[in-house]
């Protein structure tokens, strides 16, 4: 009996550990990802190139997370399975005056080497959401989320969870 219950809960940490597997981001090679992919990617950025994707799942949701490069900006992309595009991160090159005085308050070393800007697309309409920005300080690289007026800097651990 006690080799049943050992064996019951080892298969039972065997089909656990599957399944947290299966929520592991998977990498892809650009040239592998759907048609309804590369054509929302198409469609949006002409000419665009993608430089890393990734397939994942978000909510029970197969989600599709690129980084593209298009005319010398990065471009990052949220696409479902079916081609619905819900997130575009864009490159800022020259962010407001109120985002680069809100990270250098509360990071006064910082040196900022992008500036990005989320944004939810629902259909064709993009609407702003947040700022993700990336500098160094003391020599670590760090991401903060900073609101688009300013009036906020938080760490990516900070963040409340996302719903998409």
């Amino acid at each position: 009996m006690k080799n049943i219950a050992l064996l019951i809960g080892a298969g039972f940490i065997g089909l656990s550990l599957t399944a947290f597997a299966a929520d592991e981001p998977k990498k892809l090679a650009p040239k592998d990802l759907p048609a309804k992919i590369t054509q929302t990617v198409n469609a949006r950025l002409p000419g665009a190139q993608i430089s890393s994707a990734e397939k994942e799942t978000e909510n029970g949701k197969v989600v599709y997370d690129l980084e593209i490069t298009q005319k010398n900006l990065k471009y990052e992309m949220d696409i479902q399975e079916d081609g619905t595009l819900i997130e575009i991160e864009k490159e800022v090159k020259s962010p407001s005056a109120a985002v680069t005085k809100a990270v250098m308050q509360k990071y006064p070393d910082a040196k900022i080497k992008i500036v990005m800007e989320v944004n939810k697309v629902e259909g064709k309409k993009e609407t702003p959401q947040h700022y993700e920005v990336t500098f160094t300080t003391a020599g670590k690289e760090k991401e903060v989320v900073v609101a688009l007026d300013g009036s906020s800097v938080k760490e990516e651990a900070e963040e409340a969870p996302e719903k998409k």
